[in-house]
C-alpha cells in the first residue's frame, strides 16, 4: 500500500476527482490548502522595494502570500501508484508555476475502524 498526496489547483478539483475514480480509486480525502512554491520574490522586486519603489513593494506584497490549493489524499495498492500519478498529471499538468507536486509515501499497515480488517481489505 501506498499514500499518494496531490497538492493541485482549486479551480482542477472536479476533474481530478473524476480522473482519481476513472483510475481506480474508490476514496479519498480532499483538504483545503494553502502554499507557494520556490519562486518567492523577484531579485528584482526586491531591489526595488529595497529602494524605496512602491509599485515594487505592492508586488513583493503580492509574491509573499500564500496562494488557495487543494491537498488530496488517497491510499491505492502498489499495482495503482504508477496510474494514479499519471492521472494526476494528465489533468493537472497546464506547464506554469502552481501546477501541484505528488507525493508517494509508504504506508505500513489501515485498519477499518468498523470492521477491523487490515491491510488491503481495508482500503477495498
Amino acid at each position: 500500500m501506498k499514500e499518494v498526496i496531490a497538492v493541485v489547483r482549486i479551480n482542477m478539483m472536479n476533474q481530478t476527482k473524476q480522473a482519481l475514480t476513472d483510475a481506480g480509486v474508490d476514496a479519498f480525502f480532499a483538504h483545503e490548502a494553502q502554499g507557494r512554491g520556490k519562486g518567492f520574490a523577484n531579485p528584482a522586486v526586491l531591489k526595488g522595494a529595497a529602494q524605496g519603489y512602491e509599485e515594487a513593494a505592492a508586488l513583493l506584497g503580492e509574491k509573499g502570500k500564500l496562494y488557495p490549493k487543494r491537498m488530496l489524499t488517497a491510499v491505492v495498492k502498489d499495482e495503482l501508484v504508477d496510474d494514479v500519478v499519471q492521472a494526476i498529471i494528465t489533468i493537472n499538468k497546464t506547464g506554469k508555476p502552481g501546477d501541484g507536486k505528488i507525493f508517494v509515501l509508504p504506508l505500513g499497515d489501515a485498519v477499518r475502524v468498523r470492521t477491523g480488517e487490515k491491510g488491503a481489505k481495508a482500503i477495498a
